[in-house]
């Protein structure tokens, strides 16, 4: 079975951020991933991921002015010198936090733009990051997000995913494949988990229950299955990767409320 990571900007919400480390490996994570690090010094977390014994295994990029609704950077012509200091720093953050996959959020199209206008900026600026990433040994993720959650988001399906990695060209460019987000837009995720991680472009994949987004074993999404078809082609074609638990849980800010919907995870493991 692939290992599981906390996220730790949705689970334990009820703590403060550098205090959730603590709780997920008390609730026996051994992994954790979170949108943003920047708020603390790398060597603060680094610290208590070496005393708990803890992978940092995923985090993103900058993705502009977040408190004003931006959602990434990549796709936005004007804005590539911004998207390069971004790319920087967090480089800079995975290289002391011994991370291997940074998410690149993509942005929201803008006023009067589709897909089309804004794909060349999106793939000229992956590709420059793919270069830097590369020389430090880490793999860039891109993640197809759901409508519902982001309008405007440029990025929403695992085909559109796949088809940009092509044109960008680098062998570290992979997909995070959110089986929440694929369900949102297009259903039929164990056959998606079938076509697609065979390739070698998943880099990572996460997880949530539909459509409330709460634990795994809530809602229509039949996780222990999907679970085993993971485990299956994982076997046939060697890959380890993680698998992120970024959900909301269903117990909100209540005290011990994260630790409480862990069942899924007891059965799973």
């Amino acid at each position: 079975m692939p290992q599981f990571a906390a996220n730790l900007s949705m689970l334990y919400p009820e703590l403060n951020f550098l205090d959730r480390f603590e709780a997920a490996a008390k609730d026996g994570f051994r992994g954790v991933e979170y949108l943003f690090p920047y708020a603390h010094p790398a060597t603060e977390i680094a610290a208590r991921l070496q005393d708990l014994g803890m992978e940092q295994v995923l985090f993103n990029a900058k993705p502009g002015d977040w408190e004003a609704g931006e959602r990434g950077l990549a796709c936005l012509p004007g804005r590539e010198a911004e998207f390069r200091e971004g790319i920087e720093t967090a480089l800079r953050y995975a290289e002391s936090l011994a991370c291997k996959r940074i998410h690149v959020m993509a942005g929201l199209l803008p006023t009067g733009k589709d897909r089309s206008t804004v794909e060349s900026t999106y793939v000229a600026n992956l590709r420059w990051a793919a270069g830097e990433a590369a020389r430090a040994g880490v793999d860039l993720l891109l993640e197809p997000i759901n409508l519902r959650d982001m309008p405007a988001y440029f990025l929403n399906r695992q085909d559109h995913a796949h088809q940009l990695i092509e044109k960008i060209g680098a062998s570290n460019v992979k997909v995070q494949f959110d089986l929440y987000h694929c369900q949102v837009v297009e259903g039929d995720v164990a056959m998606k988990i079938r076509e697609y991680l065979p390739t070698g472009r998943v880099g990572h994949f996460q997880i949530a229950g539909v459509p409330q987004r709460h634990e795994p074993d809530v809602g229509e999404m039949n996780y222990a299955y999907l679970f085993e078809v993971i485990d299956e082609i994982s076997t046939e074609f060697g890959w380890q990767g993680w698998i992120g638990c970024e959900y909301r849980p269903a117990r909100g800010s209540v005290p011990g409320g994260t630790s409480a919907g862990l069942g899924w995870l007891k059965r799973a493991t």
